[in-house]
């Protein structure tokens, strides 16, 4: 579901952040003549997560606010580790947020002609060198933080002969590894970055939009910046790990000069740290590939499509993305923060339904055999215009098993031998009786009603119980498969200090249980979310979902202390 309609709409008033500031400096300097264009650039060899998030809403929410445009643009220069699918899965993530690219969809492979070209300008501008060493060679000259690098013997290699060699990479005349082609910088900066970076190497590898007519491919920090520059990018934000990489990012547009159209200004900002979850690319695509989860859109991954299949709406995200901020300080984010974000979404946006995930029978003795009437519930308590919706009342019913202790605890105030207690939306019952099978556990509990008591007539209200708990018709009642999903992680920091993070993997962050709903909820739209009353917030199943049993995922519990509800 898209929701580019609210694009335009701000989830609270934007607070300011020293990104905008800068932005708004440049507009009243003229910097850019007011224009302001962003870029999304992910590498198509995974899916987003939700620290992607943050980003998107950033880059497109700045392009937004302030007339521009944000481009989304695919780093697809490392062929071995790239897939349709996962261009595919990117669009459709970006999309579902709530932000449109219109027509500004690049590929960095669409500069590969330019980029070459602009290699060997450097090349016969003597900045650049083709260099024979092995990986390893040169990770051992390249020094460290404390000491500097040493020059490659191939350094002051003739301009001629690393024009020849390099064009020979370029048709393919040599294997992967023999030569890759190096920025020459400087060998003895404290930026290890600036120590003569590889900026081409040599893979014959078939690319998903280029085929087989490149062998050579240009690495990310030679092909971000003049892509940036080429789209015209006035402001390249991207997270604080690219910080040290910001030199040569203006290294190489400097030595290309005016051949770019312009210098872009790259500025970065404190990525998401999330408890509770992994957002490594390479642990997420471990956890796929060695099935400790259920696929790139399992609900308890940090992915954009598991969040998306566990309940979480853009609409939250986007509130979340707004509530934690922009800053230069790394820090974590607790998620519950996510969490109470999407509470507040569904509290307000999401209907109401009964849904009974543990059930037990409850008889009521004097209600007449044959009898059965409606009951009526509000779609939502605090929008009275979204009407009521009729739940079927009969003789025997389901109620949740925890709404009944046979020896009540002190504050207990449900259902108890001798007890009265409101079915909600219907009557006053007292529990008269419980019947027990041969090992002892509750089968049925017998109840007799009031039938002056019942909801919504008059003075049925005069009557005042403790308790109230939902139930539904045995007979009208609809079975459903329900998922119930947890953090995957037992420790809010999984992979920090060096951990294994599949240590702590949490064997019980997903629990399918039978359980019964609403007859009306045969007709959810997958991706339709309610709240189950006093169960918390779930989602129809984009996948899974049939109108004959139905299956919802929980989202999220109404608070904490619910979590536990169905655990027991």
């Amino acid at each position: 579901m898209k929701e580019k309609s609210e694009t335009n709409l701000h989830i609270e008033s934007t607070p300011s952040n020293f990104i905008r500031n800068i932005i708004e400096e440049d507009n009243r300097s003229g910097k850019w003549n007011g224009r302001v264009e962003t870029r999304f650039p992910p590498e198509p060899n995974g899916y987003l997560h939700i620290g992607h998030a943050k980003s998107i809403c950033l880059n497109f929410g700045i392009a937004r606010d302030y007339g521009g445009v944000c481009h989304l643009r695919f780093d697809d220069t490392n062929p071995e580790k790239e897939a349709q699918e996962y261009v595919d899965s990117i669009c459709d993530s970006v999309s579902w947020l709530g932000f449109d690219w219109g027509q500004h969809l690049y590929y960095s492979s669409d500069y590969f002609n330019q980029l070459y070209q602009f290699a060997e300008y450097l090349i016969d501008c003597g900045k650049a060198y083709v260099e024979s060493l092995s990986a390893d060679e040169i990770r051992e000259l390249r020094g460290t933080l404390t000491h500097p690098g040493k020059n490659s013997p191939f350094r002051d290699r003739p301009i001629a002969e690393s024009l020849d060699l390099f064009r020979r990479m370029k048709t393919g005349e040599f294997p992967d590894g023999q030569y890759v082609l190096r920025a020459k910088i400087d060998m003895a900066s404290p930026n290890i970055n600036m120590r003569d970076p590889v900026i081409y190497r040599i893979r014959h590898v078939h690319h998903q939009r280029t085929g087989n007519q490149w062998c050579i491919y240009p690495m990310y920090d030679y092909t971000h910046c003049i892509s940036d520059a080429l789209e015209r990018i006035t402001h390249s934000l991207c997270t604080l790990e690219f910080e040290d990489h910001r030199p040569l990012y203006d290294w190489v547009l400097d030595q290309l000069g005016d051949k770019v159209p312009c210098h872009p200004q790259q500025i970065e900002f404190a990525r998401l740290n999330l408890t509770y979850t992994v957002m490594s690319k390479r642990k997420l695509i471990e956890l796929v590939e060695n099935k400790l989860v259920d696929g790139w859109d399992d609900p308890r991954l940090s992915t954009l499509a598991g969040v998306r299949r566990r309940g979480f709406t853009p609409r939250a995200i986007r509130l979340f993305a707004e509530r934690i901020g922009i800053s230069k300080a790394d820090s974590w984010i607790d998620m519950g923060v996510l969490e109470d974000c999407l509470r507040e979404d569904l509290n307000e946006n999401a209907p109401r339904r009964i849904a009974v995930l543990k059930p037990v029978k409850l008889i009521i003795d004097n209600y007449p055999e044959n009898l059965q009437e409606d009951c009526f519930a509000p779609n939502h308590p605090q929008k009275p215009e979204w009407g009521k919706r009729i739940i079927p009342f009969s003789k025997i019913l389901y109620i949740e098993r925890d709404d009944f202790m046979e020896v009540p605890t002190k504050g207990y105030f449900r259902l108890a031998p001798g007890v009265e207690v409101r079915l909600r939306y219907a009557f006053i019952v007292k529990c008269v009786q419980v019947d027990k099978n041969a090992q002892g556990d509750i089968e049925a509990i017998h109840c007799t009603y009031d039938p002056d008591t019942k909801s919504g007539t008059p003075g049925a209200e005069s009557r005042k119980v403790k308790g109230n708990i939902h139930w539904l018709s045995v007979k009208y009642a609809l079975a459903a498969e329900i998922r119930l999903y947890d953090r995957l992680f037992t420790d809010p920091y999984p992979d920090s200090g060096g951990k294994d993070y599949k240590t702590s993997l949490n064997s019980n962050s997903k629990q399918i249980i039978a359980a019964y709903v609403e007859p009306s909820l045969c007709e959810a739209k997958p991706e339709q979310s309610f709240q189950f009353e006093r169960n918390g917030y779930f989602i129809a199943d984009r996948m899974d979902m049939r109108s004959d049993k139905p299956v919802f995922n929980r989202a999220v519990t109404l608070r904490d202390s619910w979590g536990k509800l169905t655990d027991k």
